[in-house]
């Protein structure tokens, strides 16, 4: 089992969220920002967790927040920041639009952890996720190289990296789900 001691959490909130029109992070879930909900089911399993925004609303948290090193280069580039602010060997890296995840499912990444392996990713409904993903320290370099030679595509830069993913089990999808547009939201909030 790894020590939370060398595991930092990474929160995306950069995102243009376009869809949602809206900053997603901000958005309240049960009467709870979303990014509170990602900080608490990050927070047993982490010894820091760092935020990548460029939005300074997000300091309000007493959180390490960095700007992303590339800007307007998504989310690969956002993991590559964040990667690089680490100190530790493993990250465990979340997307802001995910209130439902859980320490639960998060464990089910730190158990699955290999040698070998760069990174673990979560698949939920036949969806690989790898931003619901435990990424090693040593892919900033090879996703600094993908960002220089403009590839953006986060797939593009898992398939690089030795990865493997984690079928949870079909109860937990739920936990998974990305609320990227207002129906989203107003569908998850009827559940």
């Amino acid at each position: 089992m790894i020590d939370t001691k060398n595991i930092t959490g990474i929160i995306l909130a950069g995102g243009k969220s376009s869809r949602m029109r809206t900053d997603k992070g901000f958005l309240k879930l049960n009467n709870k920002l979303f990014i509170e909900h990602i900080i608490d089911a990050l927070k047993p399993l982490v010894s820091t967790t760092i935020i990548v925004s460029n939005l300074k609303n997000y300091d309000v948290f007493g959180l390490q927040r960095i700007d992303d090193d590339i800007e307007n280069a998504g989310p690969l580039a956002g993991i590559y920041s964040g990667l690089k602010a680490s100190k530790t060997e493993y990250n465990l890296v979340l997307s802001c639009d995910v209130p439902l995840i859980n320490k639960r499912v998060l464990q089910q990444l730190l158990d699955a952890v290999e040698n070998d392996i760069d990174i673990v990713q979560i698949e939920s409904q036949g969806q690989q996720m790898p931003l619901i993903a435990l990424y090693k320290k040593q892919c900033e370099s090879i996703f600094l190289k993908l960002l220089l030679n403009d590839e953006r595509r986060l797939h593009k830069a898992v398939s690089v990296c030795n990865s493997k993913s984690i079928v949870i089990n079909p109860e937990d999808d739920i936990y998974t789900t990305n609320i990227n547009t207002p129906e989203h939201l107003k569908n998850i909030t009827l559940c």
